[in-house]
C-alpha cells in the first residue's frame, strides 16, 4: 500500500525525521533509516536522507507501512485536558495575535510533558481556540517552577524567527527574584563556567547575568536580573554561588535555606525584542503568593 504526502509551508526546512516522526510515526532513528534504505520511503521520487531539510510541496511517498508492526512503537501520548482547565489556563495569555501568543505562566507546571510531568501548557493551550486548526511552536523555556512571561509560535516562520533572536541576543527578559541574604550592591554581573553532564560527558557552560540590587532588609534581598546567556538553571546556579539561593529553591539551596518555603521566588517578569522595525515589550504581573511573600518580609 503506497502512502502519500504533501509538505506544508509550516514544515519548510524541518528535517525530514522530524517530519516523519511527527506526522507519520514515531518510529527508532535505526528502522526509518533502514526504510530509506530499502527505498520503502522516498521524497520527490528519490532515495533521501534523514537530516534531508524538507522544501514546501515535497511529496513524499511510503510503501507497505502496514507490514510494520506498529503495536510495536507508542505514539507520543498528549494531555487531554478538561474544558474547565482549557479555560482556566487561556486566562494567562498576555498577547494573542496572528504569529505568537505571550502568556503569563504559572508556577508548577512544566512547558512540556517529561518523564515527571504529564500534565503540562503546550497540550493545555493546544486544545484552546487560540491556535485554531494550527499548533504550538516552543521558542524557549521556562523551568517547570519558575512563573512569569513565555513567547509561543503559532507557525514554523514565526518558530524559526523567533528561535533565531533568542539564538542572537536579540530578545531580553528581565527576572524578579527574592534570594535569601543581603546582596553587596555593587555587584552588577554574574559570570560563571557552570557544569553540567550529559551522559556522563562533563560539559563547561559559560553563564553571563547583570544583576541589580532593588532593595534589601538584611535578611531577604529582592533582585532585577537580566540573563545574556541562557544555560539550564542558570540564574538559580549563580546566585547559589554567590551564597544567596533564591527562595524555594529545593534543588539549588545552601543547608539552612532547605525547605523553609515551597514556591520558587523567581519570576519572569519582562520581555522585549524588535521584528521588521517593530518593538514588542511585555510585562507579567506576578504570582498571588509572590506578591504575598515580598509584603511580607
Amino acid at each position: 500500500m503506497l502512502k502519500k504526502y504533501i509538505v506544508k509551508k509550516d514544515y519548510h526546512e524541518t528535517r525530514f525525521d522530524r517530519w516523519f516522526k511527527q506526522k507519520v510515526l514515531n518510529l527508532p532513528q535505526s528502522l526509518l533509516e533502514k526504510l530509506i534504505r530499502k527505498k520503502r520511503v522516498k521524497v520527490n521520487k528519490k532515495k533521501t536522507k534523514t537530516s534531508y531539510r524538507l522544501q514546501t510541496d515535497d511529496i513524499i511517498e511510503i510503501h507497505g507501512l502496514k507490514d510494520i508492526n506498529l503495536h510495536t512503537y507508542k505514539e507520543k501520548k498528549i494531555y487531554k485536558p478538561t474544558l474547565k482547565e482549557v479555560k482556566k489556563y487561556s486566562n494567562f495569555v498576555i498577547d494573542n495575535n496572528k504569529n505568537f501568543i505571550v502568556i503569563n505562566k504559572p508556577s508548577g507546571i512544566p512547558v512540556q510533558s517529561g518523564t515527571k510531568s504529564f500534565k503540562n501548557i503546550i497540550d493545555l493551550l493546544r486544545d484552546s481556540s487560540i491556535f485554531g486548526n494550527g499548533k504550538p511552536y516552543i521558542v524557549h523555556r521556562l523551568d517547570k517552577e519558575t512563573s512569569g512571561i513565555m513567547l509561543i509560535a503559532k507557525n514554523r516562520e514565526y518558530a524559526q524567527l523567533l528561535t533565531s533572536l533568542f539564538r542572537l541576543r536579540k530578545i531580553h527578559k528581565t527576572y524578579i527574584a527574592i534570594c535569601y541574604g543581603e546582596i553587596n550592591k555593587n555587584i552588577k554581573l554574574l559570570k560563571d563556567n557552570l557544569i553540567l553532564y550529559d551522559n556522563k560527558k562533563k560539559i563547561i557552560q559559560k553563564a553571563i547575568s547583570y544583576i541589580k540590587l532593588i532593595k534589601t532588609n538584611g535578611k531577604y534581598s529582592l533582585l532585577e536580573l537580566k540573563p545574556v546567556t541562557g544555560r539550564k538553571h542558570q540564574l538559580r546556579k549563580q546566585l547559589l554561588n554567590i551564597g544567596n539561593p533564591i527562595v524555594g529553591d529545593n534543588k539549588y539551596f545552601l543547608n539552612k535555606t532547605k525547605r523553609q518555603y515551597k514556591k520558587l521566588m523567581l519570576h519572569a517578569s519582562s520581555i522585549k525584542f524588535m521584528i521588521n522595525d517593530k518593538k514588542f515589550n511585555f510585562l507579567a504581573k506576578y504570582e498571588k503568593n509572590f506578591e504575598e511573600f515580598l509584603k511580607k518580609i
